[in-house]
Order: C-alpha cells, then sequence, then structure tokens
C-alpha cells in the first residue's frame, strides 16, 4: 500500500520555469516565452516565475492533440 504522505510528495504544487524547461525537454526561454504569450500562467516571485500544477495540466491539455 503506498502511504498517502509520500503520493503527496511527488506532486509538487508549483515549478519553477526550469524545471518545466527540463521535464518537457523545452530550453527555459521557450517556457518564459510561453508566460510572456499568455499561453502559460505564472506568478512571478522574486526574480523567478512560479506556475503551479493545475495550471500546468491545463497547459498541457491544451497542447494535446486529437
Amino acid at each position: 500500500m503506498i502511504n498517502k504522505h509520500v503520493m503527496a510528495a511527488d506532486k509538487k504544487e508549483y515549478y519553477t520555469a526550469k524545471e518545466l524547461a527540463e521535464k518537457l525537454s523545452l530550453n527555459v526561454m521557450t517556457i518564459y516565452r510561453y508566460i510572456d504569450a499568455g499561453k502559460l500562467k505564472a506568478y512571478k516571485i522574486g526574480k523567478e516565475f512560479r506556475i503551479g500544477h493545475a495550471e500546468f495540466e491545463r497547459f498541457m491539455s491544451k497542447a494535446k492533440t486529437k
């Protein structure tokens, strides 16, 4: 049986632009362009952008091909 706390730790609440770029095998500038174009909503905290897990899931569902 999987521990609920372990599962919760695997699911990040927020990603940095660099983490998403690595996860999607993209250049980090591509993530910044998506944010700038409004395709990906992010929070700017200090000098870094944070993208919520739910926003990432929404973005990926729109990118899905038919």
